[in-house]
C-alpha cells in the first residue's frame, strides 16, 4: 500500500490558522521498543481495518472545524494506491480552490498546493486515520501505560501514548495520549505539542463511531484546545473498494 510517504511533522492549518500538529505518515513501523507497546498498536490499528486496508480504492470525506469565530470545511478524495489527492475548499483568502494532484509529484505543484493543500490534507487524514498511522509511522514510538483515568469524565481505559521524534519536521516531539476501551477503540485522547506555538494541550473525545466499508471511523471529536472549545468533525464519508465503481456510505 501507499503511505502519506512524507515523515515529518505537519503543522495543524487551516489555510492561515493555527490549530493543533500531526505527523505525516512514512513507512510501517519495523520495530517497536517494547513488545507490549508493539501489541497495542497493532491491536488497535486491527479494530479499525488495519488488515483490510488494502481493499481500499479511495476514501471520499470532508474534514471540519468549528471554533469561537471560526467554521471551516476541506472536502477530499484520497486513492491510497497512487498517493493522488484531490481537495475542494478555500485557500487562505477565502478564494475557492479545487485541485488535484499525486503526493510524489509534490514539487512540481504551485505554491498554494505545496504549502496550503497538501498540508492540511496531511492533517486531516490524521483525524481521520490516526489509529493506522500510529502503527504505520516508523518515527513513532508508541507505549502502553496500562490502565490510566480518563482526562474527561468518569472512569479509565488505557492509556496508549504514541511520541514523534524530538529533531526535524516542523513541530518535533508532539505527543498523542490514546484512552483505549477494551474493545480497543480509542474514547479520548490528549495531544501534547512538542515546541512554544499554540495550542499546547488538545483533549477531545473520540465518538459517532461509523464503518466506512472495512473501515472503522471516529466522525466526531469534542474538547478543548488550550481550555478553547473545539470541534472537529468528518462529514461526506464513503469508500470505494478495489474493483468496483460504486462508494460506499458510512454507517
Amino acid at each position: 500500500m501507499t503511505t502519506l510517504g512524507r515523515s515529518k511533522t505537519i503543522c495543524f492549518l487551516v489555510f492561515g490558522i493555527l490549530i493543533f500538529t500531526a505527523n505525516s505518515c512514512s513507512q510501517k513501523r519495523s520495530a517497536a521498543p517494547e513488545k507490549a507497546a508493539t501489541t497495542s498498536a497493532e491491536q488497535i490499528a486491527r479494530t479499525y481495518g488495519l488488515d483490510s486496508f488494502g481493499q481500499i480504492e479511495a476514501i471520499r470525506y470532508t474534514w471540519n472545524a468549528q471554533f469561537p469565530g471560526v467554521n471551516l470545511s476541506h472536502s477530499w478524495v484520497w486513492e491510497p494506491k497512487t498517493n493522488k489527492v484531490s481537495y475542494e475548499g478555500k485557500d487562505k483568502d477565502g478564494k475557492p480552490v479545487k485541485v488535484s494532484y499525486t503526493r510524489s509529484e509534490l514539487s512540481s505543484q504551485p505554491d498554494t498546493v505545496k504549502n496550503e493543500v497538501d498540508p492540511a490534507f496531511v492533517n486531516d487524514n490524521y483525524w481521520l486515520l490516526f489509529p493506522l498511522h500510529a502503527y504505520w509511522d516508523r518515527s513513532a514510538t508508541v507505549t502502553d501505560q496500562g490502565m490510566k483515568q480518563l482526562p474527561v469524565g468518569n472512569g479509565s481505559a488505557e492509556l496508549v501514548v504514541v511520541k514523534y521524534p524530538s529533531e526535524g519536521g516542523y513541530t518535533p516531539g508532539d505527543t498523542w495520549d490514546l484512552y483505549v476501551s477494551k474493545d480497543n477503540r480509542v474514547e479520548q485522547f490528549v495531544y501534547h505539542r512538542g515546541g512554544p506555538k499554540k495550542p499546547s494541550t488538545v483533549v477531545a473525545t473520540w465518538e459517532g463511531y461509523k464503518k466506512a466499508g472495512p473501515l472503522l471511523i471516529s466522525t466526531d471529536h469534542h474538547g478543548t484546545a488550550d481550555g478553547n472549545p473545539l470541534r472537529i468533525f468528518i462529514s461526506d464519508l464513503s469508500v470505494k473498494l478495489t474493483g468496483s465503481e460504486n462508494w460506499i456510505n458510512a454507517q
